[in-house]
């Protein structure tokens, strides 16, 4: 199976800007997304996508592959799109997020494994359990997105907010809902289909692009991994980020 994998990277982040430039240890966050994303051998081809010379000079200096983008793309998603065209050969097109640094080649198969097994999904994306250690931090923190899923594992919705309403939270530990990990696989009929669909409301409403495909009436499967992976949104979490690096 022929699968793309892009790391769509802007510059220009409006919670970070700079971000993906910002130097990580002794590596800049972007190589490190190139580099656990090239470890996967699932992944057909792998590059990076952006609309920044600086971000395409940085990924050039470390050997990786770049592919130079619009700058009037509303997500990262419509970006990944763009590059797809190119390669109309890929089967499946996979959306690794240029803030996730410690993403690992486990999770990206786990990501892609329906399309591995034969079957046809639009869209994947993957979930891991809430802390329940820590469940109301987790439940109250908007940077954790959640997502709920039916019983056939299809997402029924994304949130920043606490989902479900825990009117009994003993409860909360069997239900289907878990921490939404920025990662997306689209068979690749469906992205082009998906970058021509319009914005939707939700979507603006909790800022979560995945919402938009959702509200048209399309399903996204949710895979699972065990491990969780701090994404880098804000210089905060760089910092959280730089101790994790320290302290292994």
């Amino acid at each position: 199976m022929e699968i793309l994998a892009v790391v769509p990277a802007r510059y220009e982040s409006q919670r970070f800007p700079g971000k993906v430039l910002a130097k990580l240890g002794d590596r800049p966050m972007v190589q490190w997304v190139y580099e656990a994303t090239k470890s996967c051998p699932a992944f057909t081809k792998v590059l990076v996508a952006t609309d920044s010379e600086k971000v395409a000079d940085c990924v050039r200096g470390f050997g990786g592959e770049v592919a130079i983008t619009r700058s009037d793309h509303r997500t990262g998603t419509d970006r990944v799109a763009e590059v797809a065209q190119r390669y109309p050969d890929m089967q499946v097109v996979v959306n690794v997020q240029g803030d996730q640094p410690f993403v690992t080649a486990e999770m990206l198969t786990s990501l892609i494994q329906p399309y591995l097994d034969g079957a046809t999904p639009e869209m994947t994306t993957l979930g891991c359990p809430l802390d329940l250690v820590d469940i109301e931090t987790d439940y109250s923190d908007p940077n954790v997105v959640k997502v709920i899923t039916d019983r056939q594992g299809n997402a029924l919705y994304f949130s920043r907010s606490p989902i479900p309403y825990r009117r009994n939270p003993a409860q909360i530990a069997t239900l289907p809902v878990f921490h939404h990990l920025g990662l997306y696989a689209f068979r690749q009929d469906f992205l082009s289909k998906y970058a021509k669909l319009a914005p939707t409301p939700l979507e603006q409403c909790e800022g979560l692009e995945q919402l938009r495909v959702l509200e048209h009436g399309y399903r996204i499967v949710v895979c699972h991994t065990a491990q969780s992976v701090l994404e880098v949104n804000t210089p905060a979490e760089m910092q959280r980020a730089q101790a994790m690096i320290a302290n292994t």
